[in-house]
């Protein structure tokens, strides 16, 4: 579903050259694929260059076979839309909706009705064991709570690639090894492909692919 070929992306960081360099790697659909190394890896800009949110020096990032990195913005906004979805490491909930509202936006801007908006959120939230909390709002839930309303946010449009940066950082261990399992559960049932960015080895521990970097280098993938 996704594939970046030699893309490169470059800045300076303390006055030393960071970012990824000639890295190629696949996201295949169905599957929960971790890109696994310490900060300052690289872990975080192939992120942005596989969500579109960059553009690679060097390089090609494709979906479905299709060359989009250096598309205009609207395209690749529009695809964001269409074919991604996003989980962050702090939420990124909208503190002032509840969690079936804050799942139904990108149903919404993607052109569902409002009872069809609702609907599927209802049956996302339901997916993540979150039936009992569809009416309180960020503050009214735990960590690991607003990380699944994130999750069902990410996957209730039905993306092709769903990308998630340290999505357990602000967990414990006892709420990160379920939050994972369950997005390689959806990867699994649900068919999209999922790249993770992170350096815990709980997230490592559920991957069905670890793709491990060094100083913005590829320098193994290994298959579960």
């Amino acid at each position: 579903m996704l594939h970046l070929h030699a893309v490169s992306r470059a800045f300076e960081l303390g006055g030393e050259k960071a970012g990824v360099f000639g890295v190629s790697l696949d996201a295949p659909e169905g599957q929960l694929t971790v890109l696994a190394g310490p900060s300052g890896s690289g872990k975080s800009t192939l992120l942005n260059l596989a969500g579109l949110l960059d553009e690679p020096d060097e390089g090609e990032v494709l979906l479905d076979g299709e060359p989009v990195s250096r598309l205009p913005e609207k395209a690749r906004c529009d695809l964001r839309l269409r074919k991604l979805g996003f989980v962050f490491q702090a939420h990124n909930l909208v503190p002032v909706l509840s969690a079936l509202e804050n799942v139904m936006l990108p149903l919404q801007l993607q052109g569902a009705s409002e009872a069809e908006a609702k609907r599927r959120a209802s049956e996302a939230l339901d997916r993540v064991d979150l039936s009992s909390r569809l009416h309180h709002r960020p503050g009214q839930m735990s960590g690991g709570q607003q990380q699944r309303v994130a999750i069902a946010r990410a996957f209730a449009p039905k993306p092709k690639l769903i990308l998630a940066d340290e999505p357990t950082a602000a967990l414990d261990h006892a709420h990160g090894g379920p939050l994972m399992a369950l997005m390689k559960t959806l990867a699994h049932e649900e068919g999209a492909a999922f790249l993770v960015a992170s350096h815990d080895p709980a997230v490592i521990a559920q991957a069905d692919r670890v793709a491990r970097l060094a100083d913005g280098k590829l320098i193994a993938v290994e298959e579960a």
